[in-house]
């Protein structure tokens, strides 16, 4: 393996994170409506929300399927996360209506950027290592990383849509590689997603680092990191040159 010469990250989840984070206060109020969820529970819906939004065969169903109804969509998805959660169908059914529209009236979350991210970010650039954001987003979103500051450490940020590709799959990957100038044993992958982030990062040959502050994916067979201060210990290691 050559030496890495670029870091690249994901945004939402690593780079950007929401302040109180969905997950909790959907939860919270799945709690307030009877629904016993234990701790097993909530890591089991947690890896399904996050294999969900890999670009999975069902989101895609799903896009497809409420396509003219927003609403309809995320009224879905909260029967899908409740069942996840340890709900009977049926009361799935039944309150996910409710529950989505909790989410849409009373979630109002602060963005946050870790402050070590910034120090990192900082460290990165002045040690010449080319930076760059992969994002599953439907559009560009220059303007969102000026407002959290991040644009100036970044030689280019790349969404899904601008390629018609979303983590896992190639193409995103390949095109990045493109945006950075480097091939892909040259380049790290940062993302909290396992199932885009980092199955998609090493089909395409890069090195993946899982961010997961949490312990969410305890188990998985790859690099991670809980805090963005460890990434420089892993570009110091030996076997990443």
């Amino acid at each position: 393996m050559k030496k890495i010469k670029a870091v690249l990250f994901d945004l939402d989840g690593t780079l950007r994170h929401h302040i109180p984070s969905g997950g909790d206060v959907f939860m919270e109020y799945a709690r307030s409506l009877g629904l016993q969820i234990s701790e097993e529970d909530s890591v089991r819906a947690q890896h399904w929300e996050h294999f969900y939004f890999a670009s999975s065969l069902e989101i895609h169903k799903d896009s497809e399927t409420f396509k003219a109804d927003q609403k309809g969509f995320w009224v879905n998805f909260a029967k899908r996360l409740l069942v996840a959660l340890g709900a009977h169908p049926t009361q799935a059914a039944e309150i996910a209506p409710k529950v989505s529209a909790y989410m849409d009236e009373f979630h109002k979350p602060e963005v946050h950027v870790p402050e070590d991210a910034y120090t990192l970010l900082e460290s990165l650039r002045s040690s010449n290592y080319i930076l760059g954001v992969v994002s599953n987003r439907e559009k560009p979103y220059p303007e969102e990383l000026k407002k959290i500051k991040i644009d100036g450490y970044l030689k280019f940020s790349l969404a899904g849509g601008e390629v018609n590709s979303y983590k896992p799959d190639g193409v995103i990957f390949k095109r990045a590689l493109e945006l950075s100038g480097t091939s892909a044993d040259e380049t790290m992958y940062v993302g909290d997603n396992y199932f885009a982030d980092i199955i998609g990062a090493r089909r395409a040959g890069l090195t993946p680092v899982l961010y997961d502050p949490t312990n969410i994916f305890p188990d998985e067979d790859c690099a991670t990191i809980k805090s963005f201060d460890a990434l420089r210990e892993l570009l110091n290691d030996e076997t990443l040159k």
